[in-house]
């Protein structure tokens, strides 16, 4: 696994800030834009320039999405052991989901066409599928090669994809995950649809006001239990499903079908009853409808809801990371049989009275489910069981 957020740059400084119940959420500071200093978001304090030359990556055009793909991914390689020769190899898969893509670029590219240069070093890295091939490129990888992008669901599905790659032989391992950076394309996007909290996202609470966005990157190394004898294994993916409810383009319907039928297919296809469920890292991105509709669904599937979470109270909403930085989290509460508390929540909603995990502990745990729902209604759960 490898992973950097605003809570840490490693998989040991993610674990540390979930134990602490820190919050990596504040002023925007690494770039100007008309809402620095009036939308909260979850933003890693590393600049361009300092990432580039941490991870000596001085290719013309590269992205921050690009430079933070590669920070996870170096450090999922090294911690999977995969050789040189691996990663080259025809059956070593590469699935990586992002929403923004080049599209980070925007203001400078608009910028270089103002001054009169002829064309702009970042033309060439506008492509929704940049980072996948730069890392193709970079790792020398010959294998399956694909971009996911399902907005909030996208590394769900493209941990999903990879699993399936292995499952029918046409890959014998893959890396998966995601990665989106801050950039005032998204920033405004999302403030046009008046979902983003002018204070820090209070998941689950009658309070809350939206989300807060963030940026990050995460990515895991798959492979059959047998071709990883000898290596650590965290867990086990036992469990996975996708939906679409179709109800609205950037909402789930009232009743959570979507949500619903993610979960309830997941269990199915790990064998397991909902009451084997011993934890939920939830979507919760704080805003009115996401909020209400999981609680909705997870009181039709289980009745007695499990112990439950989100830590988008500490990262904010990463979009095409965001899957797979919980999947991680969700691995993290397995291998150290511990819960993490869902940060700045005071009072359940009115009509699901759920209250999310309040402080920090420790409980036995052998699976645990992680929500990821997105626009367009395409939602998807993954169920992680302990090794």
């Amino acid at each position: 696994m490898g992973i950097i957020s605003a809570i840490g740059n490693s998989v040991a400084e993610n674990l540390s800030s979930l134990q602490q119940g820190k919050c990596g959420i504040g002023p925007l500071e690494m770039f100007q834009s008309t809402f620095s200093g009036k939308l909260p978001v979850g933003e890693i304090k590393i600049s361009n320039e300092a990432l580039k030359q941490q991870l000596d990556a001085d290719e013309q055009g590269i992205i921050r999405g690009s430079l933070l793909a590669l920070h996870a991914v170096e450090e999922a390689i090294a911690s999977s052991g995969l050789t040189a020769e691996q990663l080259s190899s025809f059956d070593t898969a590469l699935i990586g989901a992002n929403t923004v893509g080049g599209m980070c670029q925007t203001d400078e590219m608009y910028h270089d066409s103002k001054v009169g240069l002829q064309g702009s070093e970042f033309i060439s890295s506008y492509d929704h599928s940049v980072t996948n091939m730069y890392l193709q490129k970079r790792f020398a990888i010959n294998g399956p090669i694909d971009t996911i992008n399902t907005a909030c669901s996208s590394s769900a599905n493209a941990i999903m994809y990879g699993a399936r790659l292995i499952k029918s032989g046409r890959a014998k391992r893959a890396i998966v995950g995601g990665v989106d950076s801050l950039a005032k394309f998204t920033i405004n996007g999302f403030n046009a649809l008046h979902i983003l909290s002018p204070d820090i996202c209070t998941p689950f609470d009658e309070a809350r006001k939206g989300l807060n966005l963030g940026e990050g990157a995460a990515f895991l190394v798959l492979e059959r239990e047998q071709d990883a004898a000898g290596k650590k294994i965290y867990a086990y993916l036992s469990g996975y499903a996708n939906s679409t409810d179709a109800f609205h383009s950037s909402s789930l319907s009232d009743d959570g079908i979507g949500p619903y039928k993610a979960m309830s297919d997941a269990l199915v296809a790990a064998k397991l009853q909902p009451s084997q469920i011993d934890f939920i890292n939830a979507h919760g991105t704080g805003t009115e409808n996401n909020d209400r509709t999981e609680s909705i669904a997870m009181l039709r599937l289980f009745g007695t809801v499990p112990p439950f979470a989100s830590t988008k109270g500490n990262t904010g909403h990463t979009l095409g990371a965001a899957a797979a930085i919980e999947s991680i989290y969700a691995i993290l509460n397995l291998t150290g049989q511990e819960l993490f508390q869902g940060l700045h929540f005071k009072t359940p909603i009115d009509g699901a009275g759920l209250k999310p995990v309040q402080s920090y502990q420790q409980m036995p745990l052998t699976h645990v489910m992680s929500n990821s729902f997105g626009f367009g209604g395409n939602c998807s759960s993954l169920i992680f069981s302990k090794a």
